[in-house]
């Protein structure tokens, strides 16, 4: 288990365990437009054009992506640090950064036939969802599938996508990474919070997908991915699925962030009605709310450090993440969603009910943070009953994958 939390930089390629903060300053200078723009990216159930073609002009669409395909070729504690930086600007558009990173780099452990398909194109970018299709049929040469994949987070943007496909032996389930011109988008994105991130339905009907854009799903858990160059860079060592499910809470964190730098401008002269303090700083019980909130975020922030500390400094010594660490993050992924959670709960009471108007942006913050709590994998239980069997040898085989 980590003992620290920043390790001096030990990378075989140079990218290290410690943030690039070069690279997340480029998203800090971007939160003003992000800001500026939120409330339309919420109205038009996507992130505005504007601040996509900025978020690309800055890289910070192909961050684990690597050089030789064009892209920024960071590690994970960096591309974590920009998410959250862009959280800091708007929840929905840290959200569609977070998984369109994640998933071009999941097409970045494809073969190495795969990559070249995607990444010949400039700005090439994935989305993309786990669950197989209604059909999956093997035929010449690879499988024809049909289906629609709900949740598909940024597919706005993406051309291409990593879709869940079911294979006809004993392994189930695939990856297949899927060129945008074989889909469309079915609006079905309608809720409460991360209104902006564009997570729409992607239909297919009948498209061949070549054995050679095809993964085994249980191959990219245990880290025995197709690309060839293993060897020589870092993040074809990441493991899969503490990747997969930490990038969930990046935006959190910024959400936690945001909410903090509101509650700290607006808050310590607030009047305290029906009582005799005439501004919340001199109040006790606003005092304690905010400060646990603070060590709430902390909390937050050095669970993110120490998860991106293990998978970065795994895959700097190009070996496999172990079993009981991997299932560790996946619990403290879903911590550290309720740490944020419980935060900005004691903020949004601390603020008072006018916090949660339409016209407050708290109240987005609050309901983003709600809804980006709730993805499958950042549910807490899960991840804790997965942990606990680990650390006590249940009898019982993991009820999920680590």
């Amino acid at each position: 288990m980590t003992d620290i939390l920043d390790r001096p930089n030990a990378a075989r390629t140079g990218a290290g365990i410690a943030a690039d903060a070069d690279v997340v300053a480029r998203a800090t200078s971007l939160v003003p437009l992000i800001r500026e723009h939120a409330e339309k990216s919420s109205e038009d159930r996507r992130v505005v054009p504007e601040v996509v073609a900025a978020l690309e002009e800055a890289g910070l669409l192909k961050l684990l992506v690597p050089q030789r395909l064009g892209g920024v070729e960071t590690n994970l504690r960096t591309m974590m640090e920009t998410v959250a930086e862009v959280g800091r600007g708007d929840g929905s558009t840290a959200w569609a950064v977070a998984l369109l990173n994640v998933c071009s780099w999941f097409a970045t452990t494809f073969s190495d036939e795969a990559q070249q398909d995607m990444f010949s194109a400039p700005n090439a970018k994935a989305c993309g969802i786990f669950s197989p299709p209604l059909k999956s049929e093997r035929v010449d040469g690879g499988y024809l599938v049909s289906g629609r994949w709900g949740y598909s987070s940024g597919s706005f943007a993406a051309t291409w996508a990593t879709l869940g496909i079911g294979l006809d032996n004993g392994d189930p389930r695939a990856l297949a990474l899927i060129p945008s011109s074989a889909w469309t988008i079915e609006p079905t994105w309608f809720v409460t919070g991360m209104k902006g991130s564009g997570s729409d339905t992607i239909v297919i009907e009948d498209y061949f997908v070549p054995d050679h854009r095809i993964q085994r799903f249980t191959d990219m858990v245990e880290g025995q991915f197709r690309t060839t160059h293993k060897a020589d860079e870092q993040n074809s060592n990441m493991a899969f699925l503490p990747v997969a499910a930490l990038v969930l809470v990046g935006a959190q964190v910024g959400l936690a962030r945001h909410a903090m730098e509101r509650t700290l401008a607006n808050l310590p002269k607030k009047n305290v009605a029906y009582t005799c303090y005439t501004n919340a700083r001199n109040s006790p019980t606003h005092q304690v709310g905010v400060a646990e909130a603070a060590t709430q975020f902390d909390q937050a922030e050095l669970l993110m450090q120490r998860a991106c500390a293990d998978i970065d400094g795994a895959a700097s010594r190009g070996v496999q993440l172990d079993k009981l660490t991997r299932a560790r993050v996946r619990m403290d992924t879903g911590v550290i969603s309720e740490l944020v959670k419980d935060g900005l709960d004691r903020l949004m009471t601390a603020n008072g009910a006018s916090s949660f108007a339409d016209a407050n942006v708290m109240s987005r913050i609050w309901r983003d943070s709600e809804i980006a709590g709730r993805h499958a994998l950042v549910m807490p239980e899960l991840g804790k009953e997965a942990y606990g069997r680990m650390l006590l040898g249940a009898d019982e085989p993991l009820t999920l994958d680590v």
